[in-house]
Order: structure tokens, then sequence, then C-alpha cells
């Protein structure tokens, strides 16, 4: 699979981030600034870079321009930022930026971005780094629709969310305490997932649960999380 390098300032975004892409099958490689993540860049030539815009240090953007100017963006890279607007999408889609998602990320539009980034050809998400005169009628063809990304349409036709279990449900009492509360456990979240329409982030705000700490919940207990990545939110 692909190297890819997460940059971005807040460790539980790191840690998570990595936690789904390592389960897809991907090494992943953190930075929590920008002189980190120079380091990685050129240690490890990674195939892909998630990149944050607001650090402390120096932001995504003045980063993303630099390797540019210095002819070392030759890997896509995709803009995270929990702060952006339209202005800021367009800006990175001008100087290479291959998408611009908004935080909370969703899982699908994450994966889905991974996904195109990494079968997209070296050569083409260099081409973007050169401004076009017209940018700000038509992005380049490697990037999200600007307006889809900051109101968190999908890139592609969303899979609707199967429906999980109704809120009353009848359980086998007749087992082990442990395999009786795992099998709560699991409807109880799946119910949640329904409700809350697959966003990780609502659930863990109403279940009370820490967003890596309920994510490792729901794998151990079996949630089927391939359609609730296409449709969750980080």
């Amino acid at each position: 699979m692909a190297i890819i390098l997460v940059v971005d300032d807040e460790l539980g975004i790191r840690a998570l981030l990595s936690e789904i892409l390592t389960d897809e099958g991907h090494t992943v490689e953190v930075a929590e600034n920008a002189a980190e993540a120079r380091s990685c860049r050129e240690r490890l030539r990674p195939d892909l870079v998630l990149l944050d815009i607001w650090m402390p240090d120096v932001d995504g953007i003045t980063l993303l321009k630099e390797w540019g100017a210095t002819g070392l963006l030759t890997m896509p890279v995709i803009m995270m930022s929990g702060h952006g607007t339209i202005d800021t999408a367009v800006e990175a889609t001008k100087f290479g930026a291959m998408a611009f998602l908004e935080k909370p990320v969703t899982l699908q539009k994450l994966l889905r971005a991974v996904e195109q980034g990494l079968a997209k050809p070296v050569g083409n998400h260099r081409a973007a780094a050169t401004p076009s005169a017209h940018h700000n009628h038509h992005l380049p063809d490697t990037t999200l629709t600007v307006e889809a990304a900051m109101t968190g349409g999908a890139m592609l036709p969303t899979t609707p969310l199967m429906l999980g279990p109704q809120s009353e449900q009848s359980f086998d009492l007749d087992r082990p305490l442990r395999e009786a509360r795992d099998a709560f456990e699991k409807s109880y979240f799946e119910f949640h997932l329904a409700q809350e329409n697959g966003s990780m982030t609502r659930v863990a705000e109403k279940t009370g649960l820490e967003r890596t700490h309920l994510y490792r919940k729901l794998k151990q207990l079996g949630v089927d999380l391939s359609r609730n990545k296409r449709g969750g939110v980080l």
C-alpha cells in the first residue's frame, strides 16, 4: 500500500487518522508541525500528505507554497481545516493541493480523497501548482468541488447509511454475562450510529466516549465499520 504523512498539531487528529489509515493497509507517519513535516517528507518521500492548514509555527498553505516553489511537491496533498472558507479552499487548490477537507472530516470523504489521490499519476497534481488565469472559474480536475468540500457534500454519490436496530429489542439472556453485555453494547452503538447518520463525533458526544476510544470500541464489538466509514464523521 502507500506511505501517507499526516501533518496536524492536534494529537487526537493525528492518532485517529493514523489508526484509520493503518487499518486500511497504509504505512502512516505523523508530524505535528511544519519542521517535522519537512523532515518526514525528505526522509520518507510519502505517496500522499494530509496537511492541516492552521498550525502554530508555519501554516499549511505556506508549507504547500514552499514545497511547490522548491520542486518538492511531488506527491498529492490533501488540505484539512476546521476553520476554512471557500477562499481558503480555492487558495489551497491554486497552490497545488488536490483536495480540501473541512473538519470534522467525514470518513467517507477521507477514504475517497486518499483513494483518488493515490490513483492519480504523479505528474497530475504538480501541474496544479502553477495558478491558472481562470482558477476561480475552473478548478483542476484532481480537486474536490470546493462548494462540496465546504458544505460537507461527498465527492462521489453517497451510499445511504443502512438503518441500525430499533430502540426496543430483545436479547438472549441465557448466555455468559460478557457475551450478553457485548451484544447489548453492539446494538446500542449501532442504534446511535443510525440515529446520528453515522457521525462518529455526535455518537462520541452522545455516549460520553472520546472518539479514538469509540472507534476502538466499535472494532472490538465487531460493528460493521465498512458502511459506517463511508458515511461517518471523524
